[in-house]
């Protein structure tokens, strides 16, 4: 299982937005489940993937969106305003749950279940050599970037890893990422 958490300093926690930008970033949410979640004309059955809302009004939110168990979700991003909006209103969506853990409980959640764990960043290990098999998680920051206290606590379950010299936009760290599992 490959499952990816994202950490959004800034999305809303609420439903009251004009668009996913102007509501602390959600698009950047939506543009990481579409790479995590989707291929060519399928869902990836075996990901799930995690976004931590920390923006207002109450924060945190955790949304969990698995692949396998999505329905009534198209690629396109007024679709995903929806979906959101709708979930953060306190509806139900197929394949998608909402509830208030924590960012760091969350990574230590997954740690004790077995998952080897991957906080991506510029500086680390290079993916290349790394063992992508079993259950994994993948942590990666918004275009803020990951708090230092909370990179920290998660490098104290993982392994920092580099995808390269560059920086890349989160959604595209996922869709590396996913091309890495798929050639292994």
């Amino acid at each position: 299982m490959r499952e990816f958490l994202l950490q959004s300093r800034t999305g809303y926690t609420s439903p009251d937005f004009r668009t996913l930008m102007d509501a602390g970033r959600l698009d950047i949410v939506y543009q990481c489940a579409l790479m995590a979640l989707f291929k060519s004309a399928a869902h990836r059955n075996d990901t799930i993937f995690h976004a931590v809302l920390n923006g207002p009004p109450t924060p945190p939110v955790h949304i969990q969106i698995s692949g396998a168990e999505l329905r009534d979700a198209h690629i396109d991003e007024r679709s995903w305003e929806k979906i959101l909006r709708n979930i953060l209103g306190g509806k139900s969506h197929p394949g998608i749950v909402v509830d208030k853990t924590p960012f760091q409980k969350l990574i230590k959640q997954k740690s004790e279940a077995g998952y080897t764990i991957f906080v991506l960043g510029d500086k680390g290990d290079p993916i290349s050599d790394q063992k992508l098999s079993g259950n994994m998680l993948f942590i990666l920051g918004d275009h803020v970037g990951l708090p230092r206290n909370d990179e920290n606590f998660a490098l104290r379950y993982g392994t920092k890893t580099s995808l390269g010299k560059e920086k890349y936009l989160a959604a595209s760290c996922i869709d590396i990422v996913n091309y890495y599992i798929d050639q292994a």
